[in-house]
Parts: structure tokens; C-alpha cells; sequence
């Protein structure tokens, strides 16, 4: 075992990924996430109208190891398959979508994922990692309000892109890399209903100006809740022109597409909640798997550096938790 623990900043799949990994192989690690909980754009958000999943709406899984690791999730009843009705909008017509890819959620939500996976390795929530330095042996990171935590043998940056690279100063080659990937910002919005709209439609890719994705948050697995609430994702284009819109008019906009697009009369909403992620995705895919700098025991990983999908994330922190114990 490492003679400090190993620090992992970040509690999405990426670094759970990797930190389970590395608890399973006999090492002593200690998570830091900004929010108050885990998941990243796997969380559940929390509301009047239930749990919402505001960011990943699903997952896929396509590499063999992933989809075993899947199972196992299935088995422990993190995980379910989601069958919705499917539909696509194209040029405002509505059709059935041919797509039978077969689709995973968390039950009974997203997070489940990631508090399964967290169990009870430590975490500190609600702290903002500022720096990472390393001294003569070992790593010290220090949060928002000026507090060191350490010391620690090694750091996995687990973060989106952008916030990684201002991490990644204790080895410029991989900071440069991190810096280089653009990330693309999504507008995600919530409407509940008082009373079911009528419609079939469970989910539907769209093809518009504002509108990417839009989904029926009850028609999920495990999902529950008084009123009939939608999610509705806009595209990466509409939310970059619209980064610093008031949550009430992105309400409004989308709520007017939502109303246009979908095959039934939609009354005025019971309720509704905007929320921005600044970088939900990555503009286009990568083979980086991670990135590791060995001889400084500096690593890091996420879906940025793969494909941008959940399965991404996850095998990201599978090898940067491999390329670690490579190195002990």
C-alpha cells in the first residue's frame, strides 16, 4: 500500500471509476467534489416535482468490460434497462425512431450509480480544489478557502477539461493537452404538468435550432412523482448563444419549442427549473483513455478524453487507475 493516500478530485464516474478500482487493489484514497454530493452530469437533482435527471439521460454500454460491469450494476439494483417509446423531429415532423440501441438508467435515479460506487471510501464534499502542488514526496492540494488537505503519494484529476487543465500546472504537457479540448455548454430544462400530457412519446431526438433532446422523466424506471414532468436538453449551438440568458427566458424559450414540437396541447407548466452545464460535453472525441505523468504520480481522466459518453468516463478511470498501480 502507498504510504500516503492517493487523491482523487472529482466524485463522476471518471473518478469513482478509478477510485473504486484502486480501493479494490488494497489502496487508500480520499475523494473532493465541489458539490455536495456525487455524480457529476450523473446527479439527480433533487426538486418539488421529485428527482430529476438533469444531465446524462441515459448510458449505453459497448466495450465488453463495461457492459460486464453493467450487469453487476443490474444485479445490485443500481441499474435498469429504460424501453421509452421513441420518436425523432425533423423540420417539425414527428416519426418513429428506428433506434433499438438498448438503454441503461440509474433506478431509481441516475445518482444511484454513484453513491453505489462511492460506498463508504472517504470523501470530502463541498470543497473546491484551487491547487495542486507537489513537495518533495508528496502532494498537497488546497481548496477555496485557503485550507490544505495531505499529504497525498499520488493525484487523479477527474474533472471536466477546462477545470483540469488549471489543476494540471505541476506538469505543463498534460495541462496543454487538457487545455485544448473544447467543451460544449447544454441548457437543460424541467416542466411538470398537473395533469399527463397526451401523448405516447417517451423520448425524442430532435433536430431543430433549440432543441436536442427531450424526454418523459416518468416513463423511467424507478421514477415517481404528482406531476408529469419533461426533460428537455437544448443543443449545444442554442445554449452557446444563449450562455448567459436568465434561467426564466430559457425557461420560456424552450418551453414555447417543447410546445411547437410535441403532438398534443401542453397547458402552462406547475412547474419548471433551468439548470446550465457549462461543459457538458466535449466537441469531439479523443484517444487519450487518460493522462498520466508517472514520475510526478499525476494523472487524469474523464469522458473528454475518450468519447464523451458514460462508458467513456468510466473506462477513462479504469486506466488511470491501472497506469497507478503500473507505477507503485
Amino acid at each position: 500500500m502507498s504510504k500516503a493516500p492517493i487523491a482523487i478530485i472529482g466524485t463522476g464516474i471518471a473518478g469513482l471509476s478509478a477510485a473504486r478500482t484502486l480501493h479494490d487493489a488494497g489502496q487508500a484514497v480520499h475523494l473532493f467534489d465541489k458539490s455536495r454530493g456525487s455524480g457529476g452530469r450523473m446527479a439527480s437533482k433533487r426538486s418539488d416535482a421529485g428527482s430529476l435527471d438533469l444531465g446524462a439521460q441515459y448510458f449505453t454500454a459497448r466495450d465488453r468490460r463495461f457492459a460486464e460491469t453493467v450487469r453487476q450494476w443490474q444485479a445490485g439494483g443500481w441499474v435498469d434497462q429504460w424501453t421509452p417509446t421513441l420518436f425523432q423531429s425533423r423540420d417539425g415532423q414527428l416519426s418513429p425512431s428506428a433506434d433499438e440501441q438498448l438503454r441503461w438508467v440509474g433506478t431509481p435515479t441516475m445518482s444511484a450509480i454513484t453513491r453505489g460506487l462511492l460506498g463508504e471510501m472517504p470523501v470530502t464534499f463541498s470543497c473546491r480544489i484551487t491547487e495542486v502542488f507537489r513537495g518533495e514526496q508528496y502532494w498537497t492540494l488546497v481548496d477555496a478557502t485557503g485550507a490544505s488537505h495531505g499529504p497525498f503519494s499520488h493525484v487523479i484529476i477527474a474533472l471536466p477539461a477546462p477545470q483540469a487543465a488549471a489543476l494540471l500546472s505541476g506538469a505543463p504537457k498534460l495541462a496543454a493537452v487538457a487545455a485544448s479540448v473544447a467543451m460544449e455548454p447544454t441548457w437543460a430544462v424541467a416542466l411538470g404538468f398537473a395533469t399527463p400530457l397526451g401523448t405516447t412519446l417517451e423520448g425524442c431526438f430532435v433536430q431543430d435550432d433549440a432543441l436536442d433532446w427531450i424526454a418523459r422523466n416518468r416513463s423511467k424506471p424507478g421514477r415517481d412523482g404528482a406531476l408529469d414532468t419533461w426533460v428537455l436538453h437544448a443543443t449545444s449551438s442554442w445554449s452557446r448563444q444563449h450562455l448567459d440568458l436568465s434561467k426564466e427566458a430559457v425557461i420560456e424559450r424552450l418551453h414555447g419549442a417543447f410546445a411547437e414540437l410535441i403532438d398534443c396541447v401542453v397547458p402552462a407548466p406547475e412547474f419548471t427549473l433551468a439548470h446550465r452545464w457549462l461543459y457538458a460535453r466535449p466537441a469531439q472525441a479523443h484517444e487519450w483513455t487518460a493522462l498520466a505523468d508517472a514520475g510526478l504520480g499525476l494523472y487524469a481522466c474523464g469522458d473528454w478524453c475518450l468519447s464523451g459518453r458514460v462508458e467513456g468516463a468510466w473506462l477513462s478511470g479504469q486506466e488511470a487507475a491501472r497506469r497507478l498501480l503500473e507505477n507503485l
